[in-house]
């Protein structure tokens, strides 16, 4: 069994989040998801990330980073999105991180947007569709090669299609067939955790 602390992407913590947590849940994970937002959810990306943007990235990050604090040291991170920044944040700079599982997003390991090196021991999956003008427009696709050319037990997997939020069940991006399959290899993962 893994503990795992999933943070929610920039429309809130929906429905579809809560339903992959209980899905990991049923596998027999523990499973934390915060709501960063005070039980706000957006019908956008665009809206959710204004609200982010009013309380400011840093403070939103930062929040994920205080409720971890709360928990013990040896944690997967996950994060959807925008969660992906305290997720990868801690992964990278929390003592103890047992893995990093980071959908649609990541950050760099090298460079102004870095939170620094990689752990090691710290292994990493991250899932992206290669068609999102997001992940791959926006060059965390790029940020996500660097990441599994540097660190052993690093994976990309990438997911035929155009959609971010791909995995969540309540939102109309959401693809049955590329959820399926990166959840079996997210339980694959946490089985090793």
């Amino acid at each position: 069994m893994a503990e795992v602390l999933l943070f929610h992407h920039a429309q809130g913590l929906t429905s579809g989040v809560r339903a992959f947590a209980d899905d990991l849940r049923a596998a027999g994970h523990l499973v934390h998801t915060p709501d960063l937002f005070d039980g706000r959810t957006f019908q956008s990306i665009d809206e959710g990330l204004a609200y982010i943007g009013k309380i400011g990235f840093d403070e939103m990050r930062e929040r994920g980073v205080r409720v971890a604090n709360e928990l013990p040291p040896e944690l997967v991170y996950a994060g959807f999105s925008f969660g992906v920044l305290p997720a990868q944040k801690l992964a990278q700079t929390r003592p103890g991180a047992r893995g990093a599982l980071l959908f649609y997003s990541c950050l760099p390991i090298s460079g102004e947007w870095a939170f620094g090196p990689w752990p090691n021991g710290v292994a990493a999956q991250i899932h992206g569709m290669d068609n999102d003008p997001i992940f791959v427009g926006e060059g965390d696709i790029d940020a996500a090669r660097e990441i599994v050319e540097k660190v052993e037990g690093a994976e990309l997997f990438l997911y035929p299609g155009d959609q971010h939020y791909f995995a969540d069940r309540s939102l109309p991006s959401y693809d049955a067939d590329a959820t399926a399959l990166l959840t079996i290899r997210v339980l694959e993962f946490l089985d090793h955790a």
